[in-house]
């Protein structure tokens, strides 16, 4: 199933080059450091490494191994990133003389504090991201600006971006191979991140199949979208066709769908249509399968839907935010140069390059 974007208008043409020039990501720490502790945290600005690059040669600088070094997320290497790591205070006592060396490899340290633990992947609230868009007409701004006071409103479907299945986009299918033991690869952290391509793959499968649904109930009248669904066998009256229609959010919930607080919180059973105007107003949202051994699953009309998409893999699974929302943004059309100039903010684990993608309506490849 190809991605199914969430607005209606027409696709976009402009150009979008990931570099280091025109694609920026600053990370925002989960908390504030107390600068005290046996942890030092160096606040890193980077080009043209991904963050297991980087790490690997900061290892070798300060002759430490690279599980000794601490990271909240992983950064792309055709970007400008700056991103927080965390080293015992007994490998950097060489840092001021080290420091040619990692200039020479485009790393730069911005700050530096202490803390007294070592960061951990999921210690970060989210990243602030500068884009530029080039090749803007002046009508191509006027139709974005419009979708952008729209998506501010209703937020973003927070799909995988396409960083994640690999140059070739094809990742998820050796992650496949090897839950079904068609393939062993010795590398066992090659192996998990092949494997969490394939979750991630069907996550997005499942999303867009929800996208789908809702672009349904929310096009067609109750009779009708009984007769486009009967296929599906959803256990649904022309009564509650109805009141799922009548949710004051594009994104339909379905009974039984596990949503969470936003932007964290704990996990519940969706059940009454309060929680439809609760997710219009960014309290709540609905949550999507990475599937898992002993991941929750959701229940009634939401698990029949699901169920499509959760296959048997014996990983560590979870659940993610099916929809998300865009905080802090501001752009900018300069138009002698017919670019488009964005900044904003998102929670951790979701892709700038979505957003991208949902203006463009159409796949966004790497440059």
């Amino acid at each position: 199933m190809d991605k199914i974007y969430a607005l209606n208008h027409s696709p976009i043409d402009f150009y979008f080059s990931q570099n280091p020039r025109d694609f920026m990501v600053r990370e925002i720490p989960l908390y504030p450091f107390n600068n005290e502790g046996e942890h030092h945290i160096l606040n890193v600005r980077k080009k043209g490494l991904n963050t297991s690059e980087m790490i690997k040669f900061l290892s070798n600088i300060f002759g430490c191994k690279a599980s000794d070094i601490g990271y909240c997320g992983l950064k792309d290497k055709s970007a400008t990133t700056t991103q927080y790591i965390s080293i015992h205070k007994n490998y950097t006592k060489n840092l001021d003389s080290v420091m040619h060396l990692l200039e020479d490899k485009n790393i730069k340290i911005i700050s530096a504090t202490y803390h007294n633990n070592k960061l951990k992947i999921g210690h970060l609230k989210g990243n602030k991201f500068f884009i530029r868009l080039k090749k803007i007409t002046p009508s191509a701004f006027n139709k974005i600006d419009s979708i952008l006071h729209n998506i501010q409103k209703i937020g973003l479907p927070n799909y995988f971006g396409y960083q994640r299945f690999g140059k070739e986009g094809n990742n998820h299918l050796e992650g496949e191979k090897i839950i079904h033991k068609k393939l062993k690869l010795k590398d066992k952290k090659l192996s998990h991140f092949l494997i969490s391509a394939y979750q991630s793959f069907l996550f997005n499968q499942w999303l867009s199949n929800r996208i789908k649904l809702s672009k349904i109930f929310e096009t067609f009248e109750p009779y009708e979208i009984k007769q486009a669904i009967a296929q599906e066998n959803f256990p649904l009256s022309l009564e509650s066709i109805k009141s799922i229609k009548s949710q004051p959010h594009f994104f339909k919930l379905f009974e039984g769908d596990l949503m969470c607080h936003y932007p964290h919180g704990k996990l519940f059973v969706s059940e009454t249509f309060e929680d439809s105007e609760r997710f219009l107003n960014k309290d709540i949202s609905p949550t999507g399968l990475l599937c898992g051994s002993k991941t929750p699953r959701c229940q009634s009309i939401a698990k029949e839907i699901e169920k499509d998409f959760d296959k048997d893999i014996q990983a560590i699974g979870s659940r993610r935010f099916a929809w998300i929302w865009i905080e802090n943004l501001q752009y900018k059309y300069i138009q002698e140069n017919a670019w488009l100039e964005l900044e904003f903010f998102l929670p951790k684990g979701s892709y700038a390059t979505t957003l991208i993608e949902e203006l463009a309506h159409k796949n966004i490849k790497i440059d």
